[in-house]
């Protein structure tokens, strides 16, 4: 039997306990994403839930934060902007071996969790 994939539900992303109003200011007011409902059984556990185009990112909290080269990717259609709006605000951002038919760069979330952007490259 196959496993039928159909889109990625969501994407959790740990941050330290009781860090959840720094995390907001950075995925809310800088990338952009717009906070939800987290379910009422869950909430005890800390963090919070965001949604943007169709993409859903849960903010977890734990005590040990071990950066990594996990991350998630999200395509982007204004890399350039996206790129120099995380420059306004002083993010981290580190520049990725580029890769046939795309435009990608990374960067750091406050937390260390890296996040890239990519964007495929037009043929004109």
């Amino acid at each position: 039997m196959k496993i039928d994939y159909r889109r990625i539900h969501h994407i959790q992303i740990c941050i330290p306990v009781g860090m959840e109003n720094q995390a907001r200011t950075f995925y809310k007011d800088i990338l952009g994403f717009i906070e939800i409902e987290k379910p009422e059984a869950l909430k005890k556990n800390g963090g919070f839930w965001l949604r943007g185009a169709g993409i859903e990112i849960h903010i977890g909290t734990e005590t040990n934060i071990h950066p990594g080269k996990r991350h998630p990717a999200f395509e982007v259609g204004n890399i350039n902007e996206a790129r120099a709006r995380l420059k306004d605000y002083e993010v981290l951002i580190q520049e990725e071996t580029q890769i046939k038919g795309y435009e990608r760069f990374t960067f750091f979330d406050p937390f260390r969790n890296r996040i890239e952007f990519i964007q495929p490259k037009s043929d004109s």
